[in-house]
């Protein structure tokens, strides 16, 4: 069986080994996969044991993913844009190649299962941080009108704008000074709803007609979409969708099939 795995500290909690055993069971392919705790600055050291035991392919969360890119012998576009990988692949030579699939689940999971089209729309994103980073290249690359980025700290805000201008209609402000325009789709990238706060964004930007994506979950509605619900939001959805979505293109990158992600929805999230 190929080994696989997934590296984080924590990582008791990660649904990675459940959801790509249900990909295997779908796909009819014959791999193991585990979690593997890493203590801080040992990274490098995980990495290449796992080598050593002839793994072929890893999952990255946190606090690894800029070990993972600083590690990684060659690294695709959007993980030069994001400057972080979540998915490396080990080559039979023992070259390894980093991917970031955060932002390719974020756009699979809006356009296939949410149905909703980013090419020439106006999308908020909300936060600054490494989430949202990882998001923007592949939500340029469906070619919005445009991608508006708002932070606490504006400074933050600004350096996205600076580093993906170049690949699309790209602006930014701070949270009070977000442009008094009608946004199509509104994407919270920050980890607010986990420390039980709201970003602090105006109650006018929320309208029947707006699309809201929190890409954090839990199991209840997260605190940014009962915020969103609570003002008239009619459309809203967490983040479990884009887990499994990145998930279903790591899977992809290594085995060369891609799993329907509906049929296991339900069980990852009993």
């Amino acid at each position: 069986m190929d080994l696989y795995g997934v590296m984080g500290n924590p990582i008791e909690h990660s649904r990675s080994p459940k959801i790509h055993a249900l990909f295997a069971e779908q796909t009819r392919q014959d791999i193991t996969y585990e979690k593997i705790f890493v203590p801080i600055n040992g990274f490098k050291e995980a990495v290449e044991q796992f080598k050593q035991r002839g793994g072929k392919g890893l999952n990255v969360t946190l606090p690894f993913k800029q070990d993972a890119f600083d590690l990684a012998d060659s690294t695709s576009e959007f993980a030069k844009q994001a400057g972080a990988v979540n998915t490396l692949t080990i080559n039979p030579s023992g070259e390894i190649v980093g991917e970031n699939t955060d932002g390719i689940g974020l756009v699979r999971d809006l356009l296939v299962n949410q149905k909703i089209k980013i090419q020439d729309k106006a999308i908020l994103l909300i936060g600054a941080g490494g989430a949202a980073r990882g998001v923007i290249g592949p939500l340029l690359k469906q070619q919005p009108t445009l991608l508006h980025v708002t932070n606490r700290t504006e400074e933050k805000a600004h350096e996205l704008k600076f580093l993906f201008h170049q690949f699309g209609s790209i602006s930014s402000s701070g949270l009070s000074d977000i442009p008094n325009i009608k946004f199509d789709i509104v994407i919270n990238a920050t980890s607010a709803s986990l420390n039980q706060n709201i970003p602090a964004i105006s109650p006018t930007l929320i309208s029947p007609h707006c699309f809201f994506y929190d890409m954090v979950y839990g199991n209840e509605l997260t605190l940014f979409l009962q915020w969103v619900k609570g003002l008239g939001a009619q459309h809203y959805v967490d983040g479990k969708g884009m887990l499994l979505e990145q998930a279903a293109e790591s899977f992809f990158i290594w085995r060369g099939v891609r799993p329907n992600t509906a049929l296991i929805k339900d069980k990852v999230f009993e």
